[in-house]
């Protein structure tokens, strides 16, 4: 009776291990997972939005930049409106998921690339929001 009460507990022991081991396994798998997403997601809008500019005959003459004070009023790319609002969306929900770090590169992102975007606003407001939270962590 004694050796049989020991049997079990070893085996109840042994499943509990057991458990735990294919718990975390599948839960580094999702992890894995979740960061493959994010991976890929980051490269679809950084590769979609980088395309490379059209060949320039090495003859013609370059282009006159853009005064510093008209950057910020050109327009946006109305192609780009797709990706501004994913960049948008992708940062506010890393915000919200507690990544404030991640949240703020990609706001930068999105004002780096597009600085007139409609979004431009509310990304501003969030960035600071963001800065504050992440100091007072």
């Amino acid at each position: 009776m004694k050796s049989a009460f020991w049997l079990l507990l070893l085996a109840f022991a042994a499943l509990a291990v057991w458990l735990i081991r294919d718990s975390l396994r599948k839960w580094e798998a999702r992890k894995r997972a979740g960061e493959e997403r994010l991976a890929k997601f980051l490269a679809a809008t950084t590769t979609a939005a980088a395309k490379p500019a059209p060949a320039v005959p090495l003859t013609a003459p370059l282009p006159a930049p853009l005064p510093a004070a008209r950057a910020e009023t050109v327009p946006a790319a109305s192609g780009g409106l797709a990706q501004q609002k994913l960049l948008y969306d992708a940062a506010h929900k890393a915000g919200e998921a507690g990544e404030p770090a991640l949240a703020i590169q990609l706001y930068g992102r999105l004002l780096a690339r597009y600085p007139a975007t409609a979004f431009a606003d509310q990304a501003r407001a969030a960035v600071q929001v963001l800065k504050r939270k992440l100091a007072k962590t």
